[in-house]
Order: C-alpha cells, then sequence, then structure tokens
C-alpha cells in the first residue's frame, strides 16, 4: 500500500517514496552526500542507521543471534542471509544456467564471472580490466601497497580481508573456522572453503580468454592471466640499479 500510495517522487531517477523524510535520504545517493561520519575511522554514511550499524564491527556488538548455531551478527539482513545456511534457501535463480544462490550479490558475481566477458574497469597503473569495482580496488593495492584492514585488538594492518581474519582466528580468537570435509584443511572464509571442495571435485569453472585454459579458482584464473601478459609486479631494486649504472 505504502507503493501505490507513494507521493513524493524523485525528480533524477523517478522512483517514488510514502515520506518526504525516505526522499531527502534518497536524493543523497545521487548527490553523493554523506553527513554522518564515523567517529573512529573516518567512514561516512548517507543514513544514521547505516552509521549505527557501522559502528558495531568497531565495538564488536553482534545484536541478531542465530537460533539454530551460535553465530551473531552486526545487523539483521547478515543474519537472515545466514539463516540460508540451515534452510538451503537459494531465491535467486541464474537466468542463464540452473545455478542458485543464496545472495543476490552472488547471483551477480557469477553472470559477470561466469556469463559475461564485460571489464569495464581499468587499472590506471598497469591498465588491467576487471569486472568489478571492487575487483580493481583489491588490484591497485599491489601497485600502492595500502593496507586498509587494522585489527582493533593491536596495531596489525593488513591488504585484504581474509588476511584480517584469519590473523583474527590464529591470534586472538576471534570468528570461525570453516573445514574441508575431505581433508580436514582450514579456511577463515566459506568462500576459500567452496573453492578448495571443487579442487577435490574438480570443477574448472574460470576460462582463460586467450588460451583454453581452465582454473577452479579465481586468484589462480588471475595469476596465469599476469604470467600470459608479461605483467611483473614484484621487481628486484639492485637489478634495476645495476643496469643502470652498467649503462653510464
Amino acid at each position: 500500500m505504502n507503493i501505490h500510495s507513494s507521493k513524493y517522487k524523485c525528480d533524477e531517477c523517478g522512483k517514488c517514496f510514502p515520506r518526504k523524510d525516505n526522499l531527502t535520504t534518497h536524493r543523497q545517493s545521487h548527490s553523493g552526500e554523506k553527513p554522518f561520519e564515523c567517529s573512529v575511522c573516518g567512514k561516512r554514511f548517507t543514513q544514521a542507521v547505516s552509521l549505527t550499524v557501522h559502528n558495531r564491527i568497531h565495538s564488536g556488538e553482534k545484536p541478531y543471534k542465530c537460533q539454530l548455531c551460535d553465530k551473531a551478527f552486526y545487523d539483521s539482513g547478515h543474519l537472515t542471509i545466514h539463516s540460508r545456511v540451515h534452510t538451503g534457501d537459494k531465491p535467486y535463480k541464474c537466468s542463464l544456467c540452473d545455478k542458485s544462490f543464496s545472495q543476490s550479490s552472488d547471483l551477480q558475481k557469477h553472470e559477470l564471472y561466469i556469463h559475461s566477458n564485460v571489464r569495464p574497469h581499468a587499472c590506471s597503473y598497469c591498465g588491467k580490466q576487471f569486472a568489478t569495482v571492487g575487483d580493481l580496488k583489491r588490484h591497485v593495492r599491489v601497485h600502492t601497497g595500502a593496507k586498509p584492514f587494522s585489527c582493533r585488538h593491536c596495531s596489525e594492518v593488513f591488504g585484504r580481508l581474509r588476511q584480517l581474519k584469519t590473523h583474527l582466528l590464529k591470534l586472538h580468537n576471534e570468528g570461525s573456522w570453516f573445514t574441508c570435509h575431505i581433508c580436514q584443511k582450514k579456511f577463515n572464509c566459506k568462500y576459500e572453503l567452496k573453492q578448495h571442495i571443487q579442487q577435490h571435485e574438480g570443477v574448472n569453472r574460470y576460462v582463460c580468454d586467450e588460451c583454453p585454459k581452465r582454473f577452479c579458482a579465481a586468484n589462480e584464473l588471475n595469476r596465469h592471466q599476469l604470467v600470459q601478459s608479461d605483467y611483473k609486479q614484484f621487481f628486484c631494486s639492485y637489478a634495476t640499479h645495476s643496469s643502470n649504472v652498467s649503462s653510464m
């Protein structure tokens, strides 16, 4: 009924809202305005509720608890997604194949990586192209050496979120391990465990654009493509200095 009775319309995209404050908040997504700032890390948000949820990352508060296991979450949305682990519900179905997913983001990644060759995001350092902004941001850290993920228990910083999760598990006993039922190897995230099990099953869904080789993990394909492009991200500064001296 709120949808049908909505009277506040966005001039930019035509979306309607039942209340004026909803429209005001929505307009910030077009203007880029983020008035709510985290006092701990400086990250900014368009809505106060988003800042409230974010603050739980720093405080460690996890008020949403699963009734079937001991997992707890920062917000209700993550609990809803987690509950599908127990129910097996996969409401997001691919229109091009028979795969289904428990999260809409997983479906979007599947369509990008499996059914599309579109790579609109290019690295300004080396020109390599990526399907998503997130993939590009992670890649750029190879060039810049940035380490945006910091441990709240100590001074350690990391370039990747999974490195931080491993650190928290090993040194601070925070988080949960995911264990392979075949070889008992442990992983700090479910996605890595899934990729690992695909190695046992011989599933190679990542295909190289330049040759017929296939890989079971995205990082293996990335390494293979780096070799093909002859891109060398690691170089010896002494060898470079020696060549400069010999040419003088």
